[in-house]
């Protein structure tokens, strides 16, 4: 009995090794290139101003981690250009999303409004991050970011996302948005990992945040997400992947990939600061190091990731 069993597995296995050297089943196998289609509406593209609303408490360090980050995306041809692998190359990428008219991106970060007090308090809704946004300026060619601060409640916070853009409606005042809240006491597992324990899935220690603050480099993680949704699809009919109301985008298509040979609950190969343990891929203005996430690359049709 045990014979013959041995016989029928060697030539089941036979079978299928022949079968999946066919390249009629070899192509049933084999995993699709992710795309993004592009659905031929405007993107954002030149000199994109970047308009940062702080809403609730942030330390003045806080601020400087986050602004040291849009200023890193910046071309390499800045005088403070970083060492490679940096963030502005990292953002290079979104310049080979083509379509919508226009030249390459390049970022510059604009005005910067403080509402410590939360003047619309502390449980925001999706209308109040409107609402808040339009503080920045309607203008186009613009995203205004609102950032909340860790004892802030937004609709939606952890429990569907970690941050978000969208559009005004149509018309001569109509702009792009953002918004990204800090997790650190609310959902460090789900919008700071890996810097923190995951909510779900294996238990593995959690990396050492490059910049000392689990929740603003998780916001970090976050803004670079919906940044690049915001510039390669701002008003929804841009590059994505699904439905307009759920879509897959630039970064988002991505999750969870930070590093090569990266796989859920692994962030991937990454690179480590002697001095502090710190981990990271890019490298940033004022020697700020930060870890992006991978973003699409229309010309690989692939999840690219700095190292």
């Amino acid at each position: 009995m045990a014979s013959s069993l041995c016989s029928i597995l060697f030539l089941f296995f036979s079978i299928f090794s022949t079968l999946i050297s066919q390249p009629a089943f070899a192509a049933l196998v084999k995993q699709q290139p992710l795309v993004l289609k592009y659905h031929n509406g405007i993107l954002l593209k030149g000199k994109i101003t970047v308009n940062l609303i702080w809403y609730g408490k942030f330390t003045p360090i806080q601020r400087s981690i986050i602004v040291d980050f849009f200023q890193s995306l910046n071309s390499p041809g800045t005088p403070r250009a970083a060492a490679s692998p940096s963030a502005s190359s990292w953002w290079k990428t979104t310049e080979k999303y083509n379509g919508g008219g226009g030249s390459a991106s390049t970022l510059a970060l604009g005005k910067q409004i403080l509402d410590e007090n939360c003047s619309l308090g502390k449980n925001i809704k999706d209308s109040n991050l409107v609402y808040l946004a339009a503080r920045g300026g309607r203008l186009a060619g613009s995203v205004n970011v609102v950032l909340t601060a860790k004892d802030v409640y937004v609709e939606g916070f952890c429990s569907s996302r970690c941050g978000t853009h969208g559009s005004t409606r149509g018309g001569p005042t109509r702009f792009a948005y953002a918004w990204v809240g800090n997790s650190e006491t609310q959902c460090p597992g789900q919008c700071a990992w890996p810097f923190h324990q995951p909510l779900y899935g294996p238990q593995t220690p959690p990396l050492v945040a490059p910049n000392g603050d689990v929740g603003v480099d998780g916001m970090v993680i976050n803004l670079a997400t919906v940044l690049a949704g915001a510039v390669t699809n701002p008003f929804d009919n841009g590059y994505f992947q699904g439905p307009p109301t759920a879509p897959l985008e630039a970064v988002s298509a991505c999750t969870g990939m930070f590093g090569s040979g990266s796989y859920p609950g692994y962030p991937g190969n990454l690179l480590v600061d002697n001095s502090s343990g710190a981990s990271y891929n890019a490298n940033g203005v004022n020697g700020r190091k930060f870890l992006l996430p991978a973003i699409w690359d229309p010309q690989s049709s692939a999840c690219s990731t700095l190292v």
